[in-house]
């Protein structure tokens, strides 16, 4: 019963960031490219202290490296959050080893295809934060599975619902957590001159 109170508490929580602007900044190109490198510098960096301080399986219960790389997409656009999704996993795995090399693949394909569907959501579709965060955890556990299922002998089904089931508090600190912070460096940056597109006048 606490468990489901606490899943209620996420979604009504989430559910009051509809509201919320449904764009990406506008950023000149250098930029772009610096925020995408801080967000990648911090999606490596994020699974290695919750490693350290939560033990062996905090990684798949609290999912740090998505956090980051979800921002980015919701952000500053899919192409950041797709390059910030493909570069993570790839630099993690030189720096600490994680994840894994069977596994690399496939959390590259993940993480990519969530920074890629989250921007693709806001940027393109316009969905605000949180429907464009909640579509992109769908779509992206769906690719995964898709992934599992055509390059791995393993039952894609329970894959990812083993995985879904293994990360729900890091889903519900997602869900909690991650629409704030777009929606407070969003106001920040946006509304700041220094980080605005500078626009062309003919």
């Amino acid at each position: 019963m606490n468990f489901i109170c606490v899943i209620r508490v996420v979604i009504r929580i989430s559910v009051s960031q509809f509201k919320m602007q449904t764009q990406t900044l506008r950023l000149t190109k250098t930029k772009e490219l610096t925020f995408t490198a801080v967000f990648i510098a911090l999606s490596v960096y994020a699974p290695i202290l919750v490693h350290y301080f939560g033990g062996i399986n905090a990684g798949r219960n609290f999912l740090p490296m998505h956090f980051f790389v979800l921002i980015a997409g919701l952000l500053l656009g899919w192409r950041a959050g797709l390059v910030a999704g493909l570069a993570t996993p790839l630099i993690s795995y030189f720096i600490s080893g994680m994840p894994t090399a069977s596994m690399l693949p496939f959390i590259t394909f993940e993480v990519a295809s969530y920074g890629l569907i989250a921007g693709l959501l806001k940027e393109t579709v316009k969905l605000n934060v949180w429907a464009s965060l909640v579509g992109a955890l769908i779509v992206g556990r769906i690719l995964i599975g898709i992934s599992v299922f055509i390059f791995s002998d393993e039952d894609a089904v329970k894959y990812a619902l083993t995985a879904a089931q293994n990360g729900i508090s890091g889903i519900g600190l997602q869900l909690l957590l991650v629409p704030l912070v777009v929606k407070n460096l969003y106001k920040y940056f946006g509304s700041s001159s220094l980080f605005q597109r500078e626009v062309r006048r003919d």
